[in-house]
């Protein structure tokens, strides 16, 4: 029985709270101002509880040989779930995390530490400053996952943005970020259109009734200089115990219809969830 007991600190961002999964000995939910952020298994670092998470876990999976250690750049950290879940699906992979928080990565660090030889290197900086000093053609899997609170800043939404991305990949390596957007989807068409003016390739993870306008929520975006392997793609997040769909092709520019790039001039954060949208319990 988990007889941990929640932990409350005030953090850069927000009031951060560590909530012990009663079910799961060393499982933790960790929330800034109410809003979901991250959970984590210490024991089972392999267990992606949120549907998002499951979803970049699929891009991860399927985006060399079973087992292949990569070079990742994850901007944004949170409770590190994702560079946890490459470190074991992955052993080996060199994984760099940037986070501004300086106060939640205390408090990360603290009570939900990374084993030791884990390959990550945590780096609290800014999301957008970290990426235009990478080295180019240093990543195979750049991931955003950035929330000022419950929104995507407005300097990682640009095609400005986006090109840095793509500098930083090798040829063939994939972006895949984690956005939330509601009907008539504004924000996520025009990240779609952004960051098709940059890459070739797009395909777009989300659950069926985010897509058909019945409700906020998240969308996995991915992005390539090569054509994505949607097929695994698509028998992996169908399969899911969250079931998504990938759209891609024909029916992805369909859906992003007449929408414009943007541009840092222009940009503006993701829209403001409607209450309950993220809501625990």
């Amino acid at each position: 029985m988990n007889e941990q007991i929640p932990v409350i600190r005030e953090v850069d961002q927000g009031t951060a709270r560590l909530m012990p999964d009663v079910d799961r000995e060393r499982a933790w939910l960790l929330t800034v101002d109410g809003a979901p952020q991250s959970y984590v298994d210490l024991d089972a670092p392999g267990h992606l509880e949120f549907e998002y998470a499951r979803r970049l876990g699929h891009v991860v999976d399927t985006l060399a040989g079973e087992g292949a250690p990569l070079d990742v750049l994850h901007l944004g950290g949170g409770g590190l779930t994702l560079p946890r879940y490459v470190a074991v699906t992955r052993p080996g992979s060199r994984q760099d995390v940037v986070e501004a928080d300086r106060g939640l990565l205390d408090l990360v660090a603290e009570h939900l530490p990374l084993p030791a030889g884990s390959g990550v290197t945590v780096h609290a900086a800014d999301a957008r400053a970290w990426l235009e000093s990478a080295p180019a053609a240093s990543a195979d899997l750049v991931v955003g996952d950035v929330f000022g609170g419950s929104r995507v800043p407005a300097h990682l939404t640009s095609v400005e943005y986006a090109r840095h991305v793509r500098r930083v990949l090798r040829p063939g390596g994939v972006y895949a970020a984690n956005l939330a957007d509601g009907s008539p989807f504004a924000f996520l068409r025009s990240q779609l259109a952004t960051f098709a003016r940059v890459f070739p390739e797009l395909a777009l993870i989300a659950e069926p009734g985010v897509l058909r306008g019945r409700r906020f929520g998240n969308a996995v975006l991915v992005a390539s200089d090569r054509a994505i392997d949607t097929a695994r793609l698509t028998r992996r997040t169908a399969a899911d115990a969250f079931p998504a769909r990938v759209e891609h092709g024909p029916a992805l520019e369909r859906f992003a219809g007449t929408a414009a790039p943007v541009t840092d001039a222009g940009a503006v954060p993701s829209p403001v969830p409607p209450d309950g949208a993220f809501g625990i319990g």
